[in-house]
């Protein structure tokens, strides 16, 4: 598997990716727009609507996610709130967590936990913002599943011996994050910092936080 970052290299420059107005139209694009013209000229929303709500989805991002694995490094009483009733613990930050159940499930030392789902891609979008394509992708769809550490090898994460991998399908009516471990040597932290070491693909299972030399490195 890899992740949906692109990586310069002299050896392998980057092939030029065509325009957006270019790539051909694929059948539900076509019918998306017809469906929206339909709605929109039926006076179901209009334009004003439509552009709210594209703006809201612009508004959810992997950093609110960061906010909740943070809050719970630093404050036990409300990482107990959260593993308890995630969705009430992050409307406390002020987050939406979206009308799906919202489950968080916490790795720890003798156990860790992958994110996947196996129909389609149901994802926590309002707390991560919009899932990568290697998440919709079958492969890890599929892999996750059967294979999850030579998964999680393929990211560049490897579990000591012994750590199970327990694997958590994402469902229309529920949807996991993952609760990290907070990394070594960050005890004098602030929240703000911690947040800055906490990646997107951490709270899917498939990475772990980032080290506070590796984040000053960055």
């Amino acid at each position: 598997m890899h992740d949906d970052h692109d990586h310069d290299s002299p050896a392998h420059p980057h092939l030029k990716r065509p325009d957006v107005e270019d790539l051909p139209v694929t059948e539900s694009q076509r019918l998306e727009t017809a469906v929206r013209e339909l709605l929109l000229e039926k006076g179901v929303f209009d334009t004003a609507d439509l552009r709210r709500v594209l703006e809201m989805i612009d508004s959810w991002v992997p950093s609110h996610g960061a906010r909740i694995v943070a809050r719970a490094w630093v404050d036990s009483s409300y990482k107990q709130r959260l593993l308890n009733d995630a969705p009430a613990a992050v409307r406390e930050l002020g987050i939406d967590p979206g009308p799906t159940q919202l489950v968080v499930i916490e790795n720890t030392p003798e156990r860790h936990n992958l994110v996947v789902c196996t129909l389609c891609s149901c994802y926590p979008r309002r707390i991560l913002g919009l899932p990568p394509d290697w998440y919709k992708s079958r492969a890890y769809r599929s892999r996750a599943v059967r294979e999850p550490r030579a998964v999680l090898a393929e990211f560049g994460t490897e579990l000591p011996e012994g750590v199970p991998v327990h694997v958590h399908d994402s469902t229309a009516d529920l949807r996991y994050l993952v609760l990290p471990m907070r990394p070594a040597d960050t005890e004098g932290m602030s929240e703000e910092q911690l947040v800055e070491l906490v990646s997107r693909d951490s709270m899917i299972g498939v990475a772990l936080p980032m080290s506070p030399a590796a984040s000053v490195g960055g």
